[in-house]
């Protein structure tokens, strides 16, 4: 007997022809390997771990579910991964979840610019902030 948990997941009720013992089985499709170019150069191998950790911080104690979290991630990955490419810049993540994050929960997106645009002065915060309220 199959069925699908989500789309990557499929679990599996089997039976032993031999001792007629039950057991379940669950089988994950196996993704590409994807690699994330840094800005300084080094590539490391893609972590959703580490996008749903830095969403978690932009949007601790914000209205943001976790499953809203896994949804962003699941589609950044959806999107990056068909692209067909192996290597993706840290430049396009974050460009993607702070488009995602300005739809979704202003505050949040601040949090996340202001660390992953590194905001040097004020002036550059307060840019951003002007630049999100005209839109």
């Amino acid at each position: 007997m199959d069925s699908r948990d989500d789309e990557s997941v499929v679990r599996r009720r089997r039976e032993c022809l031999g001792c007629k013992h039950r057991f379940t089985t669950y089988e994950r499709m196996e993704s590409p390997r994807l690699f994330v170019v840094k800005k300084d150069g080094r590539r490391e191998q893609y972590s959703r771990d580490k996008v749903i950790a830095g969403l978690r911080r932009a949007c601790e104690k914000r209205p943001v579910s976790e499953a809203q979290l896994e949804e962003m991630t699941a589609a950044l990955e959806r999107e990056l991964f068909s692209r067909g490419e192996n290597e993706v810049p840290t430049t396009t993540i974050g460009e993607k979840v702070m488009e995602t994050l300005r739809r979704l929960d202003k505050v949040a997106y601040i949090r996340f610019a202001s660390v992953y645009r590194s905001f040097r002065d004020v002036e550059s915060f307060q840019a951003e902030l002007a630049d999100l309220l005209a839109k």
